[in-house]
C-alpha cells in the first residue's frame, strides 16, 4: 500500500484534499457551490479542445478553467449569479460536446477526467501540482479578509470600499486554479465532492472560521485517505468509497447540528 506507484498517489491525494478543505469552506460559506460544480465541469471543454489540437490536455483545461471563473464574474455584475453560472456551463460544455464530435478516437483520454486517476499519477505531476496548490493557498491567504467580510456581510464590506464584484472574480479565479490541479487526479465529479461535504461538515461543529477551514481539511484527508486505503484492500473504485465517506461525514455534522440544538432548548427550558 505504501510502495511504488502509491506513494504518488498518497501525495497527491494529501495535496488534493488540503486543497479542496480549504477553498470548500468558502465555496460553501458563500453559496457558491453552484459555481464549484461549474468551472471543473466547464474545464473538461477545454481538454477536449486540446485533444483536438494535440496539445496537453491538463494546459486546455486550465485555459477552460480559468476563462469560466472570468466569464461568469463579468456576466455576474450585470445580472444573477446563477444564470451567469449557467450560461458559462452551457457554453463550455457545447464547446466541448464539439470538440469531442471531431476527435472520438481520444475520447476516452477526456472522459477519464470525469473520475481521474489518482491509483496513476507519475511523479512528473507532483511539483507542479504543488505549484498550483501553493498558488490556491497564498491566494486565499491574501484574500481572506475580504473574502470573508463579502461572504459575511456584503453591505458592510461595501460600506469599508471593499468591491465585492472582484473579490467574487478572484475567488472563482482561485477555484479554476484549484480545478486545473485537483481534476486530472481525483476527476471532476470527485473534486465537486471534496470541496462540498468536508467543508459543510466543518461548518456543522464549529462557527468560527479558522477552526472550520482547519476541521474541513482534516475531514477532506481522513476522506481521502480511508478511501484510497479501503479501495486498495478491497479493489472496488476509489470514488465510490470517497462519495459514501462524504455523505457520512455529513450526515453526522447535520446529525450533532440537531441534538445540540435540542439539548440547548432542553436545557433553556
Amino acid at each position: 500500500m505504501f510502495s511504488g506507484f502509491m506513494v504518488n498517489t498518497w501525495i497527491a491525494a494529501t495535496m488534493v484534499a488540503v486543497i479542496a478543505g480549504v477553498v470548500g469552506f468558502f465555496v460553501v460559506v458563500r453559496g457558491s457551490a453552484f459555481a464549484a460544480h461549474a468551472i471543473p465541469h466547464g474545464s473538461f471543454g477545454g481538454a477536449a479542445g486540446a485533444v483536438l489540437i494535440g496539445a496537453n490536455t491538463i494546459l486546455g483545461l486550465g485555459i477552460f478553467a480559468v476563462g469560466g471563473a472570468l466569464g461568469i464574474g463579468w456576466l455576474s455584475r450585470r445580472g444573477r449569479h446563477d444564470v451567469a453560472t449557467a450560461l458559462a456551463l452551457v457554453l463550455m460544455l457545447g464547446l466541448g460536446a464539439l470538440f469531442l464530435s471531431f476527435s472520438v478516437e481520444y475520447a476516452a483520454a477526456v472522459y477519464s477526467l470525469l473520475f481521474g486517476e489518482v491509483l496513476g499519477v507519475p511523479a512528473d505531476d507532483l511539483l507542479p501540482m504543488a505549484g498550483l496548490g501553493l498558488a490556491c493557498i497564498l491566494a486565499i491567504a491574501f484574500l481572506y479578509r475580504p473574502l470573508l467580510l463579502t461572504s459575511i456581510t456584503p453591505e458592510v464590506a461595501e460600506a469599508r470600499g471593499v468591491r465585492p464584484g472582484r473579490i467574487e472574480t478572484g475567488f472563482l479565479l482561485v477555484v479554476a486554479l484549484a480545478a486545473t490541479m485537483t481534476v486530472p487526479v481525483v476527476g471532476v465529479l470527485l473534486m465537486f465532492s471534496l470541496m462540498i461535504g468536508p467543508a459543510a461538515t466543518a461548518r456543522s461543529f464549529t462557527s468560527s472560521p479558522l477552526w472550520a477551514i482547519a476541521l474541513s481539511v482534516a475531514i477532506a484527508l481522513a476522506i481521502v485517505w480511508f478511501g484510497i486505503a479501503i479501495a486498495y484492500i478491497t479493489n472496488y473504485p476509489v470514488g465510490f468509497f470517497v462519495g459514501t465517506l462524504g455523505a457520512v461525514a455529513y450526515g453526522c455534522g447535520r446529525g450533532w447540528s440537531a441534538w445540540r440544538r435540542t439539548r440547548t432548548v432542553a436545557l433553556a427550558a
